[in-house]
């Protein structure tokens, strides 16, 4: 019977907008990131069957299918297919069931998903040419899109979440990136710039902060309302980073040699509503529970990704869940949220957390713009 096993799971360390791959094409980044994978797994890139990658800013440098364009830079058989999807902020983890799921299907032996963005040189929105404005006028008079700074302040209204209370998270998610430096066997350094131009590698995340000034953090502009809770301190940082996770049958791959690492047990997608736009979470995580058979109680690792602060406390609030557990080594309040990458990077690192900690079992739930979310359980092998 086929099984799709993730067999290696790689990540960049994540750059700040602006900062150490500020002059690191997106493809180029991923293709760096394809052949670390492979090099990872000791698997030769022409046993891949296709290259399945998560991007949302599809146009510029990040257009003209840039999994396909990536793959053959990395040096991939030109028989090796690849393709480029957009499910917003959950296409990194999209491209993973894809693979899986092709996988498991029989149609494939070994396939990735992966994700790049760079935000820095490929800004949100560009695709479109502008904000919202750009839509179709008939979808904006069905449908009430609003911006999703102000959806997660709709989330801290009706959760009752206070400023105190998201900068407070905020704080905590930094606090436990900077403890779990170190621990991340999932990073795959990676060639960047310093401030002054220089070459380096870069080795951990650029956003995170071993510490948090309480009274900077409160003196941040709230932009989408003017008495607001939502502020740049308490959200998902704009990033820049690449990601990919190998999937293979599990009876070929032992054949090959190689090791299972994980199982899927649950593979979810669900839609919401547009308006809210980030509760899709919520939903999701039953969804994938009850698909798995499995109760929140008998998860070891939780991975929420942390667009904004309310999105996360929103979750926990409302399935009962202690904050200690969501999150363990921070989120993208802390590490950054590169859009397209995110998804195959919190696989990875939920992975390496599990590995790290003897856990067995990983949930992964991401919000999505225009309510939509993915959810994703894993069992460690």
């Amino acid at each position: 019977m086929r099984e799709a096993v993730i067999l290696e799971a790689v990540r960049t360390p994540y750059g700040r907008r602006g900062g150490a791959y500020r002059e690191v094409r997106p493809d180029a980044l991923l293709a760096f990131t394809l052949k670390g994978l492979l090099n990872r797994a000791g698997l030769d890139a022409g046993k891949i069957e296709d290259v399945i990658t998560g991007t949302v800013t599809q146009t510029g440098e990040q257009g003209a299918n840039i999994g396909r364009l990536a793959a053959l830079l990395a040096g991939f058989p030109a028989e090796v297919p690849a393709l480029s999807l957009n499910r917003m902020c959950g296409s990194g983890q999209q491209a993973v069931h894809f693979a899986s799921q092709g996988v498991d299907a029989g149609d494939l032996n070994y396939a990735i998903g992966c994700g790049v963005e760079s935000m820095t040189r490929v800004p949100m929105f560009s695709d479109i040419g502008g904000g919202f404005e750009r839509l179709n006028p008939d979808l904006l008079g069905a449908v009430d899109l609003i911006h999703q700074g102000e959806s997660a302040e709709r989330i801290a209204d009706a959760w009752g979440l206070s400023r105190d209370m998201l900068d407070a998270f905020a704080a905590e998610s930094h606090r436990r990136a900077a403890a779990s430096r170190g621990l991340h066997a999932e990073l795959l350094p990676a060639p960047g710039l310093d401030a002054g131009g220089n070459t380096i590698t870069v080795q951990h995340d650029e956003g995170v902060r071993g510490d948090i000034d309480p009274a900077k953090m409160a003196a941040l502009k709230t932009p989408f309302r003017e008495a607001g809770v939502v502020t740049a301190g308490n959200a998902s940082q704009i990033s820049d980073g690449a990601a990919a996770v190998l999937v293979g049958d599990r009876e070929v791959a032992i054949a090959d040699g190689l090791r299972p690492r994980a199982r899927f047990r649950a593979r979810v997608a669900v839609g919401d509503d547009p308006t809210m736009q980030l509760t899709g979470v919520i939903p999701a995580t039953r969804k994938a529970l009850a698909k798995a058979g499995l109760t929140l109680a008998d998860i070891d690792w939780i991975e929420i990704n942390e667009a904004f602060a309310s999105v996360a406390l929103a979750w926990t609030q409302e399935l009962k869940v202690d904050p200690a557990r969501v999150n363990p080594w921070g989120g993208a309040v802390a590490h950054g949220h590169p859009l397209g990458a995110s998804g195959a990077g919190l696989m990875a690192k939920m992975l390496s957390g599990l590995e790290a900690t003897g856990g067995a079992v990983g949930l992964q739930t991401m919000c999505i713009g225009h309510g939509m979310a993915t959810a994703t359980i894993i069992e460690r092998l």
